[in-house]
């Protein structure tokens, strides 16, 4: 992360226009040759690590059998979202970033812009379904199969995408987002650009619907199921110690150091990478879009790479992932009946 901390305003070259010949063009920033090696290095590895991460817990889920339930289908759905950002948004989004220009026309920077804002959203949607998924297995093991089941999890995630798509091309094709600023907008649009311009309504209303209401969800869930944890690890507990059982009750207060853990981990990677942008987000257009472009970038990549770690946090750190991802890697998801392997045995 360092890369990030690189001060690129002092390091222009130049400044020109994205399109020499074209009137109303924007302004480009050229960069060292140095700094824009190092930053297609860095935002092309990012990109390729989403890619390969998610590719992966695709397959996996999409190949054994003994991973076809209800919450890996919610992770499945995840993946993919954050698939589709690796492969189609963060590459022309990388060449904007560090050309300062957009080169690909105004239909592809709407279609773009659409597909980055649908497959964000359907990732932090698909976030808060997996913490609602695990929050009835905690809390009500034995009405778990009956309520979330595979007919549940198909209609959560048809509304979760279907969310995503109308904030997504509805807002951008409708041009809901410059409603009431389109004289604004048309000052300060140029040729090579493509940027997210939001009034203060749609900026609220995206962020709500994008990252607060779902964040706040998936907090005061993963809080209720915390607390549920400690309950049961503590009358675990009791019970070891009236048997005498001290070895049990050593095992308990390290399964509950571990969900603690696994908890602080699940928010504080969401929140970190994601609250930087959506403050940017809601405070812009309510200071008169003062925020640098630069630190909007920044902010934005910061909150793409969510989508990066997601496969660490919500897949390797099930064993079961590890030993389908090797399966894979080492060619053995060729050989005959693979999909029936046994993930769960070491």
């Amino acid at each position: 992360m360092d890369l990030m901390n690189i001060d690129l305003a002092s390091a222009i070259e130049s400044i020109s226009l994205c399109h020499e010949s074209l009137n109303g063009s924007c302004s480009k920033s050229t960069y060292p040759a140095a700094v824009r090696l190092s930053l297609y290095v860095f935002f092309g590895s990012s990109v390729v690590l989403t890619v390969v991460g998610n590719l992966l817990v695709i397959i996996t889920v999409v190949h054994f059998k003994q991973l076809h339930t209800p919450t890996n289908y919610l992770i499945l759905s995840l993946a993919v979202s954050d698939l589709l950002l690796g492969g189609f948004v963060m590459p022309p989004s990388m060449i904007r970033s560090i050309e300062s220009c957009w080169y690909f026309g105004e239909w592809f920077c709407k279609i773009h812009t659409s597909t980055d804002i649908m497959c964000c959203t359907a990732s932090i949607l698909s976030l808060s379904l997996i913490s609602i998924d695990r929050y009835y297995a905690i809390s009500q093991p034995l009405q778990y199969k009956s309520k979330i089941t595979g007919s549940a999890i198909t209609v959560m995630i048809s509304i979760s995408w279907g969310i995503s798509a109308v904030v997504g091309f509805g807002m951008v094709f409708l041009e809901l987002n410059i409603l009431g600023i389109e004289e604004f907008y048309n000052n300060v649009t140029c040729m090579g650009g493509c940027i997210l311009l939001q009034s203060v309504a749609s900026s609220t209303v995206s962020s709500l619907l994008s990252f607060y209401i779902p964040g706040i969800i998936m907090l005061c869930i993963y809080l209720k199921i915390f607390l549920i944890a400690q309950q049961q690890a503590r009358s675990i507990r009791d019970i070891c110690m009236q048997g005498g059982k001290t070895g049990k009750q050593t095992a308990v207060s390290k399964m509950e150091k571990k969900a603690t853990k696994t908890l602080a981990i699940i928010m504080g990677v969401f929140l970190s990478f994601w609250l930087p942008f959506f403050i940017c987000n809601i405070i812009d257009p309510l200071i008169g879009y003062l925020i640098a472009p630069l630190w909007f970038d920044m902010v934005v990549w910061i909150g793409y790479f969510n989508s990066t770690f997601n496969p660490l946090v919500y897949a390797l750190f099930y064993s079961w992932f590890r030993k389908a991802f090797r399966i894979i890697l080492l060619g053995k998801v060729f050989q005959r009946d693979s999909s029936n392997t046994n993930l769960f045995t070491e």
